[in-house]
């Protein structure tokens, strides 16, 4: 199986398997049925504080991965746990940014995959 990346403002499929939404704050203009997401990882989700410098341009996206893939670190278990469902089921990680290459689904896919996720 695999791990997908989807904005939250697009359309639940049957193709998304398990949806888990990976942003601190909901998003806005989406209710809870709509999203139909199996879990809400807000924890895992980057600082307020790098989050708001990314946005802001004080950081670089290098900068941005970085220092995100470092607060990852406290979550190994729960993130090894997500890449091991994505072994045998599609799982979907769910986010609200509008840039689609560049935000935190995008590094915590790439993580997910050194965990030994598909």
């Amino acid at each position: 199986m695999t791990l997908a990346l989807k904005r939250a403002y697009d359309s639940p499929s049957s193709e998304d398997g398990d949806r888990i939404l990976v942003d601190r704050m909901w998003p806005r203009g989406v209710s809870k049925e709509k999203l139909e997401i199996r879990e809400w990882l807000k924890d895992v989700a980057p600082s307020n504080e790098l989050r708001k410098a990314f946005h802001a341009g004080e950081v670089t996206w290098s900068e941005f991965r970085k220092s995100y893939l470092s607060e990852l670190k406290p979550y190994r278990d729960t993130l090894r746990r997500i890449a091991q469902d994505s072994r045998d089921h599609t799982v979907t990680l769910v986010f609200s940014a509008s840039e689609k290459e560049r935000n935190n689904a995008v590094v915590l896919k790439q993580y997910l995959k050194m965990l030994g996720g598909k």
